[in-house]
């Protein structure tokens, strides 16, 4: 099985993570939970071990689908990666609250979701700009000393943000946004994380979907991308054109356009680990299939030159050249 060490935190995990934000109604709509049960129990049959989700994924739903998952599965081969952040209102409402009570409260809520005694990884998944650094970092050294929390890391932070809590604790593991169609965060995060030894696992790889070779351009939609500009109009149709113009160069790898695009996520030396966004056991399985597959120099940048699409942004082609 194929197993990478997640930075300097010690952690042995597959290369592609089971993500369950897709069981967040407030984003996706309604899912099967069926199917999503299925699909995890499919992931560690096909060697993934790596399962990523948040308290804040249908307000503690898909850590609830988890913990029901993780009763049928081997746990002490599993690692598990929450996320803290929001405080939640009676209302649905929510503020940022990582003060020490809150924390503390949210870790134990999700340890009884999940039905288990530790939590493998714990991320910040916003900065707070109210709570004291040093008091967040003290509650979660506190946590890990009571054997709660293993590693902690942060989600969604600035490269200086970074380097401002580590100040103040050892966070391990970063999990920024990042897919081959917006890579902003190899201007500064990345590099910062692999001259650190931070363990990295990437969000959105798939650029919610539209990565996957599934669309035309011609598709509407009912969850939360119907307001994203690169699904609509002639932005989302240039899009999916060079998507599929990458179906030649995946059909001579043996791989789907999905796999090949995953791969050259993976290719990346500061990215350990792309988190997927799964629905069904057949998605983990197309994606678990894109680990351990390696592609030529000149591809990787063909790839990343066909992605680019006019977003200005500064892509190597596969000479090496500034576009």
């Amino acid at each position: 099985m194929e197993r990478v060490i997640l930075g300097n935190s010690a952690l042995s995990v597959s290369p592609v993570a089971f993500g369950t934000w897709q069981l967040s109604p407030r984003f996706w709509g309604e899912q099967s939970k069926a199917d999503a049960l299925a699909a995890m129990k499919k992931a560690v049959d096909v060697g993934v071990n790596f399962f990523d989700t948040a308290d804040a994924y249908g307000d503690g739903y898909a850590e609830t689908v988890l913990g029901e998952a993780l009763k049928e599965l081997p746990r002490d081969e599993l690692v598990i990666c929450t996320k803290f952040f929001n405080h939640f209102n009676p209302d649905a409402s929510r503020y940022p609250d990582l003060s020490p009570e809150y924390l503390t409260e949210r870790c134990e809520a999700s340890l009884a979701r999940l039905g288990i005694d530790t939590l493998d990884v714990v991320l910040l998944h916003f900065y707070d700009q109210l709570t004291p650094l040093a008091d967040t970092a003290a509650t979660l050294e506190k946590l890990r000393d009571q054997g709660k929390i293993r590693a902690i890391g942060v989600s969604n932070h600035t490269v200086e943000q970074v380097r401002a809590q580590r100040r103040f604790a050892p966070y391990t593991v970063v999990q920024p946004p990042y897919g081959l169609v917006d890579p902003a965060g190899e201007e500064a995060l990345l590099p910062y994380c692999q001259a650190e030894d931070l363990g990295v696992m990437v969000y959105s790889p798939m650029h919610k979907g539209l990565l996957t070779g599934k669309y035309k351009g011609d598709e509407t939609f009912d969850d939360f991308r119907r307001l994203h500009p690169d699904f609509q109009g002639d932005r989302f149709k240039e899009l999916c054109d060079a998507v599929q113009s990458l179906r030649p160069m995946a059909g001579g790898y043996g791989l789907t356009v999905y796999q090949l695009i995953l791969a050259a996520t993976l290719m990346h030396p500061a990215i350990h680990v792309a988190i997927c966004g799964i629905k069904t056991p057949a998605q983990i399985e197309e994606a678990a299939d894109a680990m351990g597959k390696a592609l030529s120099r000149p591809d990787y940048f063909a790839i990343r030159k066909a992605l680019a699409c006019g977003q200005g942004a500064k892509i190597l082609d596969a000479k090496g050249a500034r576009k």
